[in-house]
């Protein structure tokens, strides 16, 4: 053999012994060297269980500001985003028609009342004639009976004295007929003005208008929506929370509210009511949170997070979510037991905000160790070994 082949033998086995020597490192590391983790200590507190469910910013009240008559829109008093009163001016319509129908009933109803005036005095006129026909039938009969006046004359008197009664109740039908005439003209007027008030399209309570559905100049018809219109006195989110959880929820609780436009901050509410019916596809059902604060900028229709808090216990111990390790379905930690991890079972009770009660497999003081190793799934630690520092 010569030098050459030697020295390239050699070379080829040094390479080969630095590979295995290589290999043997990682596989120790892997197998024998302490896995870095996080270290929780296990103590008493406080957990509030908290029902999650996910829902839309709503309105409790809510309507389409319309008209109640057809015309055509002229002028809008209010706009989208703007913030109303009760009886505010939002919109007018066209009123000249409507002016000259209520000036003709009022024309209407003054000729009604001269008429009225003018039938009273034929009353009057009447009953003071049918009062003189009386004196005069009187006078003949008594004339009549002393002989000075004759049959002829007497029943003559008596004659006039029917008409004069006749007379007497013709005006008084004429006055009940005139009265009427008189109330259906007042009632035309009435029914004229509030035509024409219904040209002034009010705000029907405080709010808040969400949005604009016309333009000036368009024909508007009864019950077609000018503004959409939602009241600032009760806004809530409609969330839907799963069935699971409906013995758990009464009105009154405590929620907390959280905006997808505004993630870093929480609300406060109450919840409101829950509904009577379950989506059969989602086996969810709606629960409403009354907010006490709405957030600065807000939309009806817009995403949020609901957590109704549930049941409460104190003085219990407590594991992180984040230290659950879970095989077969079954939930458990890691102990560190003499610088080893240990997977040991628990039972789970109260569930809280990023935290749950133990109710068996661990004691005040146990310590836990917890590592992802800088992935999303959590690093299988039974029997390795671990490190603290």
């Amino acid at each position: 053999m010569n030098a050459n082949r030697l020295k390239h033998l050699l070379w080829l086995a040094a390479k080969l012994v630095l590979a295995a020597l290589i290999v043997g490192v990682v596989a120790y590391k892997l197998a024998f060297a302490p896995v870095p983790v996080e270290v929780h200590k296990i103590s008493r507190s406080t957990v509030t269980a908290e029902i999650v469910g996910t829902g839309t910013l709503e309105a409790r009240i809510k309507t389409a500001v319309s008209s109640k008559i057809q015309g055509r829109l002229v002028e809008l008093k209010a706009d989208q985003n703007d913030r109303v009163k009760k009886e505010q001016l939002l919109a007018i319509l066209d009123d000249s028609e409507l002016k000259w129908q209520v000036e003709m009933a009022k024309a209407t109803l003054e000729t009604a009342h001269a008429t009225w005036e003018r039938v009273k005095a034929d009353e009057a006129r009447a009953k003071a004639v049918s009062e003189q026909a009386k004196l005069d039938n009187d006078r003949a009969a008594s004339l009549q009976s002393s002989g000075i006046a004759t049959q002829a004359e007497l029943d003559k008197s008596r004659e006039q004295l029917k008409v004069a009664g006749a007379d007497v109740k013709r005006a008084a039908m004429a006055i009940i007929e005139t009265s009427k005439q008189e109330g259906a003209a007042e009632h035309a007027l009435r029914y004229q003005e509030a035509m024409l008030e219904n040209t002034r399209i009010l705000s029907p309570f405080d709010g808040f208008i969400v949005s604009r559905e016309r333009e000036a100049g368009d024909v508007i018809v009864p019950g077609g929506a000018i503004f959409q219109l939602v009241s600032t006195q009760d806004i809530w989110v409609s969330a839907w929370v799963e069935e699971s959880a409906m013995p758990d929820i009464v009105s009154g609780l405590p929620a907390r509210i959280i905006f997808r436009s505004e993630p870093s901050k929480e609300y406060y509410g109450t919840v409101a009511r829950m509904g009577q019916q379950v989506d059969r596809d989602t086996r969810e059902f709606v629960v409403d949170v009354r907010l006490k604060e709405l957030p600065q900028r807000w939309a009806v229709g817009q995403r949020a997070e609901v957590y109704i808090a549930g049941g409460h216990k104190e003085n219990v111990l407590t594991v992180p979510f984040r230290m659950v390790a879970w095989k077969e379905g079954k939930p458990g930690v890691y102990l560190n037991k003499n610088g080893r991890a240990r997977w040991q079972p628990i039972k789970l009770g109260l569930k809280g905000l990023g935290a749950a009660e133990v109710t068996e497999g661990l004691s005040e003081g146990d310590t836990l160790v917890f590592s992802r190793g800088g992935g999303p799934q959590p690093v299988e630690l039974d029997g390795k070994r671990v490190s603290t520092s």
